[in-house]
């Protein structure tokens, strides 16, 4: 007659495979998980980049057409025509120019689309596997 100490857990073998076929998928799944995550955020902000730098250009062909009005518009008043353009055409492609900085750095602070925590979790996963399987 065997005797089992209290708190000793015996499974067979196959349902110690079946366990970690099982833990194995819900940790993979886990993982695509936290990868698609990080990538929407990163797709976000390289999003809000795009917008930014598509709103600068928006601003840049106003700009020239606001160059052709002003000409028209403020040839009699105080200032010479050309002095009046220049300042409301400089004002434009001032705005421009600040949105396609801040565009830049939005996408400059998205960096490269990799999910580096996901990456960091798998090798973590890994190196967990490995140390388990050392005698």
């Amino acid at each position: 007659m065997t005797s089992q100490s209290p708190g000793t857990d015996e499974r067979s073998l196959g349902d110690l495979v079946a366990a970690l076929t099982e833990q194995s998928a819900r940790l993979v799944r886990a993982e695509i998980d936290l990868a698609k995550a990080e990538l929407s955020g990163k797709a976000k902000e390289l999003g809000i980049g795009g917008g930014m730098f598509a709103a600068a250009a928006f601003l840049a062909v106003y700009g020239l057409g606001a160059l052709i009005a002003t000409a028209i518009l403020v040839l009699a008043i105080w200032l010479p025509a050309w002095a009046a353009a220049l300042v409301v055409t400089s004002a434009i492609f001032a705005t421009a120019v600040v949105l396609v900085l801040v565009g830049k750095k939005k996408m400059d602070s998205g960096g490269a689309p990799v999910p580096q925590a996901a990456l960091d979790g798998i090798r973590e996963d890994l190196d967990a596997v490995k140390e388990s399987l050392r005698p």
